[in-house]
């Protein structure tokens, strides 16, 4: 049987994002096992793939690279066999060509764009952007945001941002001095801004859809 994998690079403690994902498996009934790890051969197992991420980009990156094998398995299970992926906060901004914390540095480019520190029109809007934010989704949504109407809030934590190439691939946006990416994807591939395994209902709504998500 096919596991959730969640990818552990060092960027933090993943005990809440794997409680929230094993929470919305139980609630589907879904036999699948949640499983946190390192190493890459894990990835042939992965019927759907997790990247959190907390703090700088390039620590980000930097940790990632710095696992043997994971870079080449995972482009190959994400990109190649087309299997569903979702970045979380700075997992979601490593899908950039490339991110300008302290310095520029190259992401994983599979969607293009690149992360930008957050500048709100609004000079009383404090940096970073911290808590509970409105998401604006389509009318018509990506199925990963079925059922988050008008109204749903996401818990974000961030002071840079998403600039993507393509408008097309910004699947929801939140306001904070001006639009701001939320979610963004293409293909099998998608990842959000604010933190999913804090957002509550909202949250857990998002987990299972992409849960149940077939590209």
């Amino acid at each position: 049987m096919s596991a959730v994998v969640i990818i552990d690079y060092g960027s933090g403690n993943l005990r809440s994002a794997a409680k929230a994902f094993e929470r919305a498996l139980a609630e589907r009934g879904d036999k699948r096992r949640v499983r946190v790890t390192a190493q890459a051969k894990d990835l042939a197992q992965a019927g759907h793939i997790v990247l959190p991420g907390v703090g700088a980009f390039a620590d980000c990156k930097r940790g990632l690279d710095g696992l043997p094998g994971v870079g080449e398995a995972l482009a190959r299970a994400v990109l190649e066999e087309k299997r569903p992926f979702l970045g979380i906060c700075v997992g979601m901004q490593l899908l950039a060509d490339r991110g300008l914390e302290h310095g520029s540095h190259a992401g994983l480019g599979w969607i293009k764009g690149e992360v930008r520190p957050l500048t709100p029109s609004d000079p009383t809007l404090k940096i970073p952007h911290m808590g509970w934010n409105e998401l604006e989704i389509p009318a018509t949504p990506h199925p990963i945001l079925e059922g988050l109407g008008k109204g749903r809030h996401a818990y974000f934590v961030h002071s840079y941002h998403f600039v993507a190439e393509k408008d097309s691939q910004v699947l929801a946006r939140v306001g904070y001095g001006g639009p701001v990416a939320a979610v963004i994807g293409r293909d099998n591939i998608v990842g959000t801004q604010f933190h999913p395994e804090k957002s509550q209902a909202a949250g857990l709504t998002l987990i299972a859809n992409f849960l149940a998500w077939s590209p």
